[in-house]
């Protein structure tokens, strides 16, 4: 079952939040799709930022985005100017009062969907995919993880028939609900065809009692302090 199952989703309200808190008696449809194209669009407009979630909240008719990132630089820009675009932005298209949040991603390495992208990027550049595959391994490890695997599919080294790769290093519980287990996928788009990449990122265990450490840092807002 741990196999078939996405390892966020069999964890909702167990170990991990929503990634988007609202509720709505009507309209729950529209609000939905605009979530959807909202990620979608930030994901793609802050590519080279390293974004590695994209939370929505919507405490009345107020739209609170949480942004996840390894390189927040890049997204606040000299003296803010670059948020302050954005938000300026989001908040003609939406017609609701905007707040961004900005966290940054301590560790990279050991975030799934970052270690995702980054092999992606890598096949992007012809680097040979074990070799990839191998370099994020080992970085993960040596900050800290419990196990890592990745898995590659598609034509692998530009080859005619397309196969599956991966690569386990140290544990991976993924039946396990209470292991802290991250996950990322990402597509490497080469010239033979895309590629995929997904991440597991085993972290540790979380307890009951010991509640868990946030990822990230609170960097700056934009109207609203992170909690």
């Amino acid at each position: 079952m741990g196999q078939k199952v996405h390892p966020y989703g069999f964890r909702l309200g167990i170990n991990k939040p929503w990634k988007s808190r609202w509720f709505v008696e009507r309209g729950y449809d529209k609000l939905l799709v605009e979530d959807v194209k909202l990620k979608a669009e930030l994901r793609e407009k802050l590519k080279a930022a390293g974004v590695s979630s994209v939370e929505v909240e919507r405490p009345g008719n107020k739209l609170r985005l949480i942004i996840r990132t390894a390189r927040p630089g890049i997204i606040i820009g000299r003296k803010g100017a670059e948020i302050d675009k954005l938000k300026a932005d989001i908040q003609k298209r939406t017609a609701r009062e905007v707040f961004i949040d900005i966290l940054e991603v301590n560790k990279p390495e050991l975030d799934a969907q970052l270690v995702a992208e980054n092999i992606a990027l890598q096949l992007e550049k012809r680097v040979s995919f074990r070799r990839a595959m191998r370099k994020s391994v080992d970085s993960a490890l040596r900050f800290g993880c419990k196990g890592i695997k990745v898995r590659v599919s598609g034509r692998l080294n530009g080859n005619e028939i397309a196969r599956s790769e991966w690569y386990l290093q140290g544990r991976l519980p993924l039946h396990t609900l209470r292991a802290d287990i991250d996950y990322g996928f990402a597509e490497a788009h080469t010239t033979y065809g895309i590629i995929g990449v997904k991440t597991w990122v085993y972290r540790g265990d979380i307890y009951e009692q010991k509640k868990r450490r946030d990822q990230g840092s609170a960097v700056t807002t934009s109207g609203v302090f992170a909690s």
